[in-house]
């Protein structure tokens, strides 16, 4: 049997993971935002950083500028693995409304106690945290460099069909409607 170029897959077109973000809504600033901060950087051994308010809501009493969360951002293995965590506290089940159009997804994590190796905390209380994974193909830098920056072409762009075949295979996940 001859090898020919179709038999072969062509590595531009595998899809990775290009970075995994954990988004923590406190909602208001204060001792309770610096203690959370100070548990999710023990639990996830990473630095996060704080996220304001980009609107005023009076109702809520929160003005532009306001620090009301936080966030980190993981890449390579260290993504994978926080990744893998967070999946198995929700028992590796997404659904297909957590993709969308370009391939990436994200769900919810209820209670940070449900993460692996996390331990409730009294002075804590209660919270939970978002896990937003983006997802990638070779070559996507050319749409983000400096110099002489181009567009990527359609096909090969990530659509939801791909990233859920990528969850179910590299992850494990289980997918419902």
């Amino acid at each position: 049997m001859m090898d020919t170029k179709e038999n072969k897959a062509n590595p531009m077109r595998e899809i990775a993971i290009d970075k995994v973000t954990i988004n923590v809504g406190v909602g208001s600033p204060g001792e309770r935002m610096d203690s959370i901060r100070t548990f999710m950087e023990n639990l996830m051994s990473a630095k996060f950083v704080e996220t304001k308010a980009k609107k005023r809501n009076p109702v809520f009493k929160l003005r532009e500028g306001l620090p009301i969360g936080m966030k980190a951002t993981f890449r390579g293995a260290k993504a994978l693995d926080i990744l893998n965590r967070a999946l198995d506290s929700r028992k590796k089940k997404l659904s297909k409304g957590n993709f969308d159009k370009l391939g990436n997804f994200s769900f919810g994590v209820r209670e940070y106690i449900d993460y692996p190796g996390a331990k409730y905390n009294p002075k804590v209380g209660m919270f939970g945290f978002d896990v937003c994974v983006t997802l990638a193909r070779k070559g996507k830098r050319v749409s983000e460099r400096m110099k002489m920056a181009r567009k990527i072409g359609k096909k090969h762009l990530i659509n939801a069909e791909e990233a859920v075949g990528f969850a179910i295979r590299k992850l494990s996940a289980k997918i419902d409607n």
